[in-house]
Order: structure tokens, then sequence, then C-alpha cells
């Protein structure tokens, strides 16, 4: 394996701190179910001053090139049939107010197209304005501007999340033959409904299950629960410009959800602070990442240590799943 700074490893989860690109390469082909991340986003955010850093490519262009090995290398440590969900959003040319966008999620998909990946769907997270003006202090989403020249306004740009599947046949189906069990964002289940949770009987009468479906297959998720994040500010330190928020549980949750069945490897090679892998974790999956920062990297330790204990969402739904 490649340089490593550290790693810990345990029957739940594997994490290693070091570069991504070092990492996968040991990966055995078709290894990995699924994978989720948030790569970095070029020109917006610098995360440290490690020149393998990706946010650290001299340009544009070259920050392509270079994510494009990386996802040529998960595409093929996918298994066949499988999907990768990248969380990312359109990226600002400054913060004067008004400025120019760079379709950084048109650039993710053909990306993903060129190496073999299908893309398959595309979903908006919805962001309250203020609470983006407020952490972003963009210009041209302060009141003032349309004021004086709403021609220089911006939008409070949604999160998106791409998912795409490899080609091929999925060897072992996602199943939820009892239906979707557990509903991860800020809107509350019809008391109606909620008698269906966990429905053996003919699937097309469980309403539970299909009321989440609906929230679900939105292509808007304005339910999001916008601050269920894992714990970051002590991982900030003197080289930090600025700090994403982490990746919102509920996301990671929907998405390990129906693309990941109970048992099986989910990878992200952006890992952060670890929201991914304590989530994978936490539903019972083997969570595997790789994060170059090595103050994210002891903040994700901290988080991870933090799974069985949190008082985050817990749900029961794997009370009758054998390990």
């Amino acid at each position: 394996m490649g340089m490593i700074l550290d790693s810990d490893i345990t029957d739940r989860y594997a994490v290693y701190n070091g570069d991504c690109m070092e990492v996968m390469p040991d990966f055995s082909d078709d290894s990995i179910h699924l994978s989720i991340y948030s790569p970095p986003f070029a020109g917006l955010y610098h995360y440290s001053s490690s020149e393998r850093d990706l946010s650290n490519t001299r340009n544009y262009p070259e920050f392509l090139t270079q994510y494009g090995y990386i996802v040529s290398e998960l595409h093929r440590i996918t298994m066949p049939g499988r999907m990768t969900a990248v969380h990312c959003m359109d990226v600002p040319t400054g913060n004067s107010g008004g400025d120019a966008l760079v379709d950084f999620p048109g650039d993710i998909i053909r990306l993903h197209a060129e190496v073999g990946f299908e893309y398959v769907a595309r979903y908006a997270v919805w962001k309250e304005p203020l609470g983006v003006r407020n952490r972003t202090m963009s210009k041209g989403l302060t009141h003032k501007t349309v004021i004086d020249d709403s021609s220089r306004c911006t939008v409070a740009s949604a999160d998106y999340l791409l998912v795409f599947r490899k080609r091929g046949a999925n060897p072992v189906p996602i199943t939820h033959p009892t239906g979707l069990m557990d509903y991860y964002g800020e809107r509350i289940p019809p008391t109606d409904v909620l008698k269906y949770r966990g429905w053996t009987g003919n699937q097309i009468e469980n309403r539970y299950s299909q009321w989440i479906w609906r929230q679900y297959a939105s292509a808007f998720w304005d339910d999001v629960r916008l601050g269920n994040v894992l714990p970051f500010r002590a991982a900030r330190d003197s080289e930090d410009e600025k700090h994403v928020h982490p990746l919102q549980l509920d996301v990671i949750q929907r998405v390990l959800t129906l693309w990941s069945n109970p048992g099986e490897k989910v990878f992200t090679p952006f890992m952060g602070v670890g929201s991914e892998v304590y989530q994978a974790v936490k539903d019972r999956r083997l969570g595997v990442g790789v994060e170059l920062k090595p103050s994210y990297y002891r903040q994700a330790i901290k988080n991870l240590g933090a799974v069985d204990t949190d008082d985050r969402e817990a749900p029961d739904l794997f009370q009758d799943v054998g390990a």
C-alpha cells in the first residue's frame, strides 16, 4: 500500500490518513459496493498546503485532469451495477456579487461518462438563503444588493447529489423486503401511516414505506436537516481559509439505504471528519475512508469513537439482521 501516515482498522471500519490515489490501487477490482463523497471544490476551498491536495492544483483544467484519475480508479473498484454518489455544487468565480458560476456538476457528469459510469440521478438539496449568506458572506445574497443593483444578485445554490452506476449486471440485489424502515428528514410522517412500519404483508399495502419513498424519490430534497452533521470545528487549523460544512447525515443515510445492503463495503476517498464512514458503521455497513489532512483524520477517529454512544439517530431497523 502507498504511503500511509496513520490508519485505524477494525472489524467495522478501515480508515487511512494518506493520499487516496496511493491507497485505492491496493483495492481489488469490483470490491466496493458503494462510494459516497464530496470532492474538493477547485478554486473555492483550500483544505491544506499539501501539494497532494486536489484543491491545490494550479488551475481548473489541471484539477479536472487529476480528479479524472480518481474517478477512473473508483470505476475500477466499484462492483458492476453499483453506485457512486457525488456531493457537489456550482462553483462561484468570486465573491463580489453576481459573479459567474462554473458548472462543476456538469464537468463531474462528463468525467464519469468518460470512464464508463452511467449517470442515473441528480438530487438538489435545498439551502436556506440567509443561512448561506451568513456562512459565505456572499455579497450577491445581501438585500442591499437588491436595493443598489439587482443585476448583481446571485442564488443560494443548492447542493447536488449526483448518482452514477457502473455498467453491468448487479450480482447482489439491494432488497428491502419490509420496505423502507426509517425516514431521515425534518418532516413528521402522518400518524395514519406509522402502523405500517415494518409491514410484512403485501408491500403494495405498505403506506409507511411508500410515504418515505415519495420523499426520497423527489428530485428536490427540501426536507434535509441542514444542521444534522458531525462535529467538525475541532478539525480546523491555521492552514484553513474556510471549512465546508460536513455532508448532512440525512443525505448519507438515504444513499446508504437506497444503494447498499447491510454488511457491504462503503468507501469515501475524501473522508474529511468521517461523516460517510460514521453513518455507514451506524447503519451496519463496513466503512472505508481515506483522508489526506491529519487534523481532519484525527477528528474522524474521534467521531467514529462515538458511534455506539452518540445520541444521534440510532434506528433499530437492524435489530433482527445477523452480523
